[in-house]
């Protein structure tokens, strides 16, 4: 029986509130993040992920009062970023419930994060969230992909599939590689991009930016020529906006021969 795939709601909460924009632009707050964290885990979500968005730009610690509160609403993995940059700040999220850190923007400046927490607690509960927007090739940048950080303000002339490398080699467990160019576009997941490091490395690769319907996720998860190779798929816009129910997209990705958990 093959592997089944994740489906993975994303929180993405500013100032307490669960917030959605496009392309990281024009944010609108839509509500607790508590409830949308129960409504999602009673729908069958396989695992969560809460980002504080504004915690690396604004150089502060996360709302580590509401990583618990979401933690005691739900009984699946719960996975944290925002802001962590140290051990300590990764033992206090995973001591308020989480079962895994994302570090993205403070990894990047110091890639020395990831083998430390990989050391401290085990590759399991290290994800290195990448945010990746495309740019012309060049020699720096063969992918044609730039990893940016800081919530898509800082460009950091990095090849995104050379840091996707780098980040297994440092010991990260699972990369959430979230692309820019598609981000709440709902038009369907960056499939060239997601290919490609789902390629180059051996760890599971989460695809994000850009589901609008459980075709795009059925294309970014499939392990053919075409398709994305993602072993999982984050959503967001299109059950945050009561256009699906995570069941029903999972009866439908199961319909068109995706293995999920139902």
């Amino acid at each position: 029986m093959p592997l089944t795939k994740r489906v993975i709601v994303c929180l993405d909460v500013r100032a307490g509130q669960v917030t959605k924009g496009v392309k990281f632009q024009g944010n609108v707050d839509l509500g607790d993040p508590v409830d949308y964290a129960r409504r999602y885990y009673e729908q069958g979500a396989d695992e969560l992920v809460f980002y504080d968005i504004t915690a690396s730009a604004e150089q502060r610690g996360l709302f580590v009062d509401v990583v618990r509160r979401v933690a005691e609403a739900i009984f699946i993995p719960f996975s944290v970023g925002g802001g962590i940059r140290s051990v300590e700040a990764m033992r206090t999220v995973l001591l308020a419930g989480a079962e895994k850190v994302s570090v993205n923007s403070p990894a990047v400046r110091d890639p020395q994060l990831i083998a430390a927490g990989a050391k401290a607690f085990g590759a399991q509960c290290v994800v290195l969230g990448m945010d990746a927007r495309r740019v012309a090739a060049s020699a720096a940048i063969p992918s044609g992909y730039e990893v940016v950080i800081d919530g898509g303000r800082t460009p950091t002339g990095k090849d995104a599939v050379a840091w996707a490398r780098e980040a297994e080699a440092l010991g990260a467990g699972e990369i959430c590689l979230n692309a820019i160019d598609t981000d709440g576009v709902r038009q369907g997941y960056e499939l060239t991009i997601t290919r490609l490091i789902a390629d180059a490395v051996r760890i599971p690769v989460i695809a994000s930016g850009g589901g609008g319907t459980p075709a795009h996720l059925a294309a970014a998860l499939d392990a053919g020529p075409a398709g994305g190779h993602a072993d999982a798929a984050l959503i967001a816009s299109m059950v945050h906006y009561g256009d699906y129910t995570v069941a029903g997209i999972k009866r439908e990705l199961q319909a068109a021969g995706v293995a999920v958990r139902v």
